[in-house]
This record gives structure tokens, sequence and C-alpha cells, in this order.
């Protein structure tokens, strides 16, 4: 049996999975996320004790080593995953419900990367877990590509989403540059089972190849021809 209140049901539940919101607002929401996760980074870099402090300032100063280390190579990291992100955003023009939830799930391995952060430095801090460390950074790195290629690959589906400044054959090079991203981490985390320290010099590596602009030329006006960006 129908009731006159089941119509109303479903036109409500049509709304909430027709929900858009503007890109705009997205970026401002993830731009919060990115910059907290950034600041979270630098609590996990403790100052040295007062015993540590009376046995020598510099020495204990130098011993944290690792935690800078650590703490460089995520903030960067960070801060290349926000690059991409707004570059990402400036091709998208309309954001429904499933982008948002994709979004969501690519913020919430962004603001957990202070924690892998944190163990690593520990681990090879005290010389001990390193392999595991090294793995757990890479697993969290592999999930968060996931997710931005989630987003990419469902922004660029059919161009149902993206803007008239991007071809669909401009699209398809940037999903081909993305997906190469969790595969790289794949490897790190692969290369930690037998050597943590090579392991994370393979994500030093990735790191600074993320800043190197190795995207072909092209002859068209650069208006019309974004560059790919790096793989997340």
């Amino acid at each position: 049996m129908v009731t006159a209140t089941e119509p109303m049901v479903e036109e409500a539940e049509d709304a909430l999975g027709n929900v858009e919101m503007s890109p705009q607002r997205l970026e401002a929401f993830s731009d919060g996320v990115f910059a907290i996760a950034i600041t979270l980074l630098i609590l996990e870099v403790h100052a040295p004790g007062p015993e540590a402090m009376r046995a020598g300032l510099g020495d204990a100063l130098l011993h944290l080593w690792p935690s800078y280390a650590a703490y460089s190579v995520t903030f960067l990291l960070i801060g290349m995953i926000w690059l991409n992100h707004h570059l990402v955003f400036h091709y998208i023009t309309k954001v429904d419900r499933p982008l948002m939830i994709l979004n969501l799930m690519m913020l919430l391995s962004v603001a957990f990367l202070p924690f892998p952060t944190a163990v690593l430095a520990d681990a090879v801090t005290v010389g001990h877990g390193e392999k595991v460390a090294a793995a757990l950074y890479g697993i969290v790195l592999i999930l968060g590509g996931v997710f931005f290629n989630a987003i990419w690959i469902y922004a660029s589906r059919d161009h149902q989403h993206l803007g008239g400044h991007i071809t669909p054959e401009q699209a398809r090079r940037i999903r081909v540059r993305f997906g190469i991203g969790p595969f790289l981490y794949l490897t790190a985390v692969l290369i930690s089972i037998f050597n943590a320290t090579v392991s994370i010099c393979f994500y030093v590596v990735l790191l600074i190849s993320y800043f190197i602009d190795v995207s072909p030329k092209s002859s068209r006006p650069q208006a019309t021809s974004p560059e790919p960006p790096k793989e997340y």
C-alpha cells in the first residue's frame, strides 16, 4: 500500500543524492584540513628534556635528526598533495555528493599522516621497528593516492564534472600520471620488507621527482593546454 508520504520521502532521498557544492567551498574546507595536518607535524618534534640538556644540548638536538627529516619530507609531501588538489579543482566545475565523499576519504589519509610520520621518526631514533614503520608510512600514502585517483577518475568520467578549459585527452593524460603514484608507493612498501633504509630513501627520491617538471611540452597555447600535475 502506497501512502501519501512515500513520494515525499523518495523526493527527499533524491534531493540528498543530488546535493551539489561549489568547488570553491570544497577547496576551502580541504585547505583547512591540509593546514591543520601540516601544522600537526611539528607537534611530533619534541624538544629535549632537562636531563638531555644537562648531558649536552647540542648532542640532544642532533639526536633528533630523524624527527627533523621525517617532518621535512612529510611537510613537503602534504604541500605537493595540496598543490595537486588545487590544480585538479581548477578543472572541476561541478561537485556532487560522491565527489564530496571521495574528497573526504582522501583528506582522512592526509590528516592521518602525522601519526606514521612520528612512528617512523621514533623507530629510526631507537633503531628498532624501522621496517614496520616504513611500511606503515607507505600504506597510508597508498590509501591517499588511491582516493586522489578516485577523485579524478570520477570527475573526468565522460567529462561530466570538468569545464571546457581541459580536453578529454588532457584529462586522460592526468589520469595516467596520477595512476603511477600508488604503485610507486607500493614498491616502497615492498622494499621496506627487506631494507627500511632503502625504502625511506625511495620515499625521498619520489618526493624530489614530484618537484621536477618532466611533463611533455606542447606547442599549443598555455591557456588551452594545461600541464598535467605530478602524481600523488
